[in-house]
């Protein structure tokens, strides 16, 4: 039987219980840093370690280029935070510790879609296209 890194069901269940809790809090304003004024942040996805005590919640802030004042803000009020969401996820056993890093997936789609509309790959396609 081959292990793979794939998460179990039980991981995206919780992954997600964990995301709409931290959403919560962000949406009530509780977190109270300077770096975080005035930033619409959104969590995109929370992956659960196996054992379900580590949880890394990948953030986006909207309208901001540099994401490392955001992440740092956030890594430094992570026991806090754990404190405000254990309400919430009262059904776990042990609450996770929280880690934040920006997610670049948008950021990824935008290569992609850049490269699509690029003249070379619009040539490429044209050419296809012409052949059937």
């Amino acid at each position: 039987m081959s292990k793979t890194n794939e998460p179990n069901q039980r991981q995206l269940r919780v992954g997600e219980n964990v995301r709409h809790a931290l959403t919560q809090l962000i949406q009530r304003g509780d977190l109270q840093d300077p770096a975080l004024d005035g930033v619409v942040l959104s969590i995109t996805e929370v992956r659960m370690s196996s054992d379900l005590k580590i949880a890394t919640a990948f953030i986006t802030a909207f309208g901001q280029q540099d994401m490392q004042p955001i992440v740092k803000a956030l890594a430094a009020n992570a026991k806090f935070i754990r404190g405000r969401v254990s309400p919430q996820l009262r059904e776990m056993k042990y609450m996770p510790s929280f880690r934040f890093r920006p997610d670049t997936s948008f950021d990824n789609f935008s290569k992609i879609d850049a490269l699509l509309k690029s003249p070379e790959v619009a040539r490429d396609l044209n050419d296809d296209e012409g052949e059937d």
